[in-house]
């Protein structure tokens, strides 16, 4: 299959599987948020599916993919340290603002700063029309953000914080979609890279959040593990997804059309969450998906 994919790299076949790779990880992004933001604290939920996918990763990465060439092992040093700190500044934001206010400005705010980044580290170039795109996405993105910072009631005297920290959150998802775009096409098997970042990955937010298992009630164990196996799955699927889009293809187009997630996200928050959706705010989520489709199309 890495033979595969590496012949794909570069081709028309291989822009057409990764606009399906990106949307594929739209949608599961979409998802993966709502897991982490549903019922239990989100700390514990993103513990809960960073133990679950590190386990599972484990066996392929020690006995199935080929090992890290020796120059990966900085890199996955550094994709563990920018990872930690978007888990830690997201569970922050999740803590203190409706699923979907929030969102929308992390999502929105990595788009932009990805197709910029990728400019200077890929020598990536979006067309005018492209560009034309993006600031259509982008209006929808931060509309939606805007509509729903008026009407949502929820989590008031925290908003302005979550929103701050929903912006530098933003900031971290430009930063790791850049640098894991890096990081997997510098070895020569992609799914070397996915294996052993989401084993390494998997630490993190469990040993940070020890003291709250203490604290958890037993009866909320085994569904907060069941969260956490399925978050698990979904993550596998949606980061890899998106990474072997970044490998066959431009990293900013993929991370422009991955950010329809916030149309899945408000569908979820409405459908699941119980949050409203509106008029406005589907008007909205048509302007994202016309954006998604500009940049595409003028590409």
């Amino acid at each position: 299959m890495s033979d595969a994919l590496r012949a794909l790299t570069g081709t028309a076949a291989g822009h057409d599987l990764a606009l399906v790779l990106a949307l594929l990880a739209a949608v599961l992004h979409a998802v993966f948020g709502a897991l982490q933001k549903g019922h239990h604290d989100p700390w514990l939920a993103r513990a809960a599916i960073d133990a679950s996918y590190g386990v599972m990763a484990a066996p392929f990465a020690l006995f199935i993919v080929p090992w890290p060439e020796p120059w990966m092992w900085p890199i996955f040093a550094g994709a563990f340290v920018i990872h930690s700190g978007y888990k830690y500044l997201q569970a922050m934001t999740y803590a203190r603002g409706a699923y979907t206010v929030v969102y929308p400005v992390v999502r929105g705010t990595g788009p932009l700063v990805t197709v910029i980044a990728a400019g200077w580290v890929f020598g990536e170039h979006f067309s005018p029309g492209q560009w034309g795109g993006v600031g259509l996405l982008l209006a929808g993105i931060f509309g939606l953000a805007g509509w729903n910072l008026v009407h949502v009631r929820l989590a008031r005297d925290t908003l302005v914080a979550a929103l701050g920290l929903a912006l530098v959150t933003g900031v971290f998802v430009a930063l790791y979609t850049t640098y894991d775009a890096y990081g997997i096409r510098a070895t020569h098997d992609p799914f070397t890279f996915l294996a052993w970042f989401f084993m390494i990955d998997g630490v993190f937010m469990p040993v940070v959040t020890r003291h709250l298992w203490r604290r958890l009630p037993s009866s909320e164990l085994v569904p907060l593990m069941r969260r956490g196996v399925l978050g698990a799955v979904v993550a596998w699927f949606s980061f890899g997804s998106i990474m072997l889009a970044t490998r066959i293809d431009t990293v900013g187009q993929a991370a422009v059309l991955r950010e329809t997630s916030t149309v899945f996200a408000a569908l979820i928050g409405w459908l699941v969450l119980g949050e409203k959706v509106g008029r406005a705010q589907l008007a909205l989520m048509a302007l994202i998906a016309a954006g998604a489709v500009v940049v595409e199309m003028a590409g």
